[in-house]
């Protein structure tokens, strides 16, 4: 019974250490193109918002880290970010790549790095 609680309790511990918002750093992007803007469209900001707008149900705004995309869970906020590179606080689920926005602010100058921090 005592490791049945103990197991418990770090299970527990563990999904709340997963629920703690994160900051992310990456390029706003959309789920069809991802990080291969292949409309022709130029600028990228263009094609980013075409892409959503062509079917909003089937495409997503999304954060591009590193190779990893991520759909967000705010698709408001994004539009005025699309093709730039942005910090977004939030909540991230593992199992399905979706992120929960808590933030999205754009991402200073000198930020050398995409990625994210726990």
């Amino acid at each position: 019974m005592n490791k049945f609680i103990s197991t418990l309790i770090f299970g527990a511990a563990l999904l709340a250490a997963a629920d703690k918002p994160q900051t992310f750093t990456g390029v706003i992007t959309d789920t069809m193109c991802g990080a291969k803007h292949t409309m022709g469209i130029t600028p990228d900001d263009k094609c980013v918002r075409e892409c959503v707008k062509m079917d909003p149900k089937k495409w997503k705004y999304a954060l591009l880290v590193g190779k990893d995309i991520y759909v967000l869970s705010d698709q408001q906020t994004p539009e005025k970010f699309a093709a730039q590179k942005v910090t977004v606080t939030g909540t991230l689920f593992e199992k399905t790549k979706v992120l929960k926005v808590d933030k999205i602010e754009a991402a200073p100058a000198a930020s050398g790095h995409a990625g994210h921090s726990h």
